[in-house]
């Protein structure tokens, strides 16, 4: 996971530097195609699934003002984020103490003492 995600960030660091490289015009031009082909999926596709690389693009790269323009919402990226730690964060769930004695064994110990008082 970790190269597909380094591979993502190098490709989105260097789609920016390209961008700033180009002339107003032609940022323009894409950025209308592009919006009219976001606005195309989100008839096709209503429930994106989207990948750990996508979550972490859309929550650090976005600037928060922009996200109002984005499907995911901060309740989203909230459940990202306790999804995230459950998976991180996981300890034993077994009981503190000493593990019960079996009945069978009970009995015995108490027969035998039974047995031999001294």
């Amino acid at each position: 996971m970790s190269t597909s995600l380094m591979y993502l960030l190098l490709r989105q660091v260097l789609q920016m530097l390209s961008q700033l490289a180009r002339d107003g015009g032609a940022k323009d031009v894409e950025i209308l195609v592009l919006r009219h082909q976001v606005a195309v999926l989100r008839r096709q596709v209503h429930r994106p699934d989207l990948q750990p690389a996508d979550r972490v693009v859309l929550s650090r790269l976005l600037p928060r003002p922009r996200w109002s323009a984005f499907f995911v919402t901060p309740a989203t990226l909230l459940r990202w984020h306790r999804e995230l730690v459950t998976r991180r964060w996981t300890y034993p769930h077994a009981r503190p103490g000493r593990p019960p004695v079996d009945n069978r064994v009970r009995g015995l110990v108490l027969r035998l003492a039974a047995e031999n008082p001294t």
